[in-house]
């Protein structure tokens, strides 16, 4: 079993969460906490596997609790997020602070798609209870190293996904790039604004563009275009240019925006100038279109099981042999460089 300890300051959501969690035979609430000082007692009482955690509490917010958390007693969180412009930056820093991953808080239309939910909240609690932690560490000093080159050829492409665990991985990737690399097309599983808000603090701390991808973006070096949370994200050959396409169609492995879209996209119109890397994350989104790529001829890779939070999407495509090889992900921005020259 899986124990679990519900933080929130809402009776309400405690309820709910808890009567969402016990419908899973292998997960248990072992207790809930009003606020953090309540949890702190709680969490040496109850020593719970997984800690779910409002970001707004009373007497110490959920991110300060946090860093204390990771630091001191380092251990599975799963953030109770708003899904709003205004609950985005507070939620990216917890996964930077080492929290798994987030959950929408249960709302009247969630109520209404109860079903689906609940499998989703049993999924990441799964999730995070198998995860690799990142305990807080202080910022060190001064910016990571940019990998530079003099010039790389035209027409190459760099394409990235990830889950559980990727925004933190594909900031790893990004912030070693140089400004003068290909292009880059990310699709990460991530709700709408929250995908805004990331490409806006990637854009902050990198030294090329990153921006949220928009419909005809036309791919020019130097930039990377971030799916948006609510489409999928294609590449398009149009005359001699690559160009972003959003799509507003089903979801794919369960997701929107979808890994395997982004890849096979690739395969249909430039596959040989394609270099590919699938990163953290649960499940199995992006493994197929991995797959695709490397029989078209693209250099493909996947995350190794050390340095992933979560072995799910990198382990489907190295079982299924559409990874050329396992990198540890310090050195994935290095080996995609090399790949593209």
């Amino acid at each position: 079993m899986i124990k679990v300890l519900i933080v929130d300051d809402s009776p309400l959501i405690r309820k709910l969460l808890t009567e969402i969690l016990q419908e899973a035979v292998d997960i248990s609430v072992v207790g809930t906490a009003e606020d953090p000082f309540d949890a702190r007692e709680k969490i040496k009482q109850l020593n719970p596997d997984v800690l779910t955690l409002d970001i707004e509490m009373p007497k110490m917010n959920g991110i300060s609790f946090l860093k204390n958390l990771m630091r001191l007693r380092p251990m599975p969180v799963v953030m109770i997020s708003t899904l709003t412009q205004e609950g985005s930056p507070a939620t990216l820093e917890a996964l930077e602070l080492g929290a798994v991953d987030f959950i929408a808080k249960p709302t009247v239309r969630v109520a209404e798609q109860l079903k689906a939910y609940q499998s989703t909240v049993h999924d990441k609690i799964r999730a995070a209870y198998r995860a690799k932690l990142r305990p807080f560490k202080a910022s060190a000093i001064g910016t990571p190293t940019v990998i530079q080159h003099d010039r790389f050829p035209s027409g190459k492409v760099i394409a990235i996904g990830a889950s559980t665990g990727g925004t933190e991985a594909i900031k790893e990737v990004l912030v070693r790039l140089p400004k003068n690399c290909p292009p880059v097309v990310v699709t990460q599983h991530i709700p709408p604004i929250f995908s805004s808000s990331f490409a806006m603090r990637m854009d902050k701390c990198c030294e090329i563009n990153v921006k949220e991808a928009e419909h005809g973006d036309v791919l020019v070096q130097g930039t990377a275009y971030i799916a948006p949370g609510d489409r999928h994200l294609k590449v398009v050959k149009k005359g001699t240019q690559l160009v972003c396409e959003l799509e507003d169609s089903e979801l794919v492995n369960r997701h929107k925006p979808a890994v395997d879209v982004l890849f096979n996209s690739l395969v249909l119109c430039t596959p040989k100038n394609v270099s590919a890397v699938l990163l953290t994350g649960m499940g199995s989104d992006g493994a197929r279109g991995l797959l695709a790529l490397k029989e078209a001829g693209a250099k493909t890779y996947a995350q190794d099981e050390a340095t992933s939070v979560v072995w799910g999407m990198p382990r489907a495509a190295h079982e299924i042999g559409a990874s050329q090889a396992l990198l540890p992900l310090q050195k994935v921005t290095e080996t995609l460089l090399n790949s593209v020259l």
